[in-house]
């Protein structure tokens, strides 16, 4: 083989892994590092964190609220974890497989829920860099101050979870 078609052959296949990277399809789903072992006081800083921020609001909200943002930040650990965990906390399966159309799925979610749903999305995705002043507003009617605060504690709470589950590949039922 020619220098000139080692080098095309090879471009050609760094080309079509590149496109496979951007489709998505080019990395294995599998764990990177077990970063919960390698920087362990940063991970009992965040389960302190995650019980601080979930005091005084009702497990069922908190799991929604959970499950909401990682289906956004696409962390399939914690949708895992997180649904297992609602339905321990009484959720029922209909108001789970819903969630990821809460807007749509009228009726089966409260004003309060539904006002906590749209702040998650809001400041998981911080869209144009900002929440914007109806939604805060919205969860300000539907909450007092301290549960507002707890419930924004919460939602960053679970971003950097998020953040640590898919940035290390970690996988559903992973411990």
């Amino acid at each position: 083989m020619t220098t000139q078609t080692t080098h095309t052959t090879q471009s050609t296949q760094s080309t079509s892994a590149a496109a496979g990277a951007a489709a998505g399809t080019a990395h294995r789903h599998g764990p990177r590092i077990h970063w919960a072992k390698l920087a362990p006081d940063v991970f009992k800083a965040m389960i302190a964190l995650d019980a601080a921020a979930k005091k005084g609001l009702d497990p069922a909200l908190v799991e929604l609220v959970k499950i909401r943002a990682s289906q956004i930040n696409h962390c399939a650990f914690c949708i895992d974890m997180h649904i297992k965990d609602a339905r321990k906390a009484g959720e029922t399966e209909e108001r789970v497989y819903l969630l990821n159309a809460w807007e749509e799925a009228t009726g089966h979610y409260t004003e309060k829920e539904q006002a906590a749903l749209a702040l998650t999305e809001a400041v998981t995705v911080l869209t144009d860099g900002f929440v914007p002043d109806a939604v805060y507003e919205r969860a300000a009617a539907h909450l007092d101050e301290t549960e507002l605060a707890q419930l924004i504690a919460l939602i960053t709470t679970i971003n950097a979870w998020n953040r640590f589950g898919v940035s290390t590949r970690m996988s559903p039922g992973q411990v």
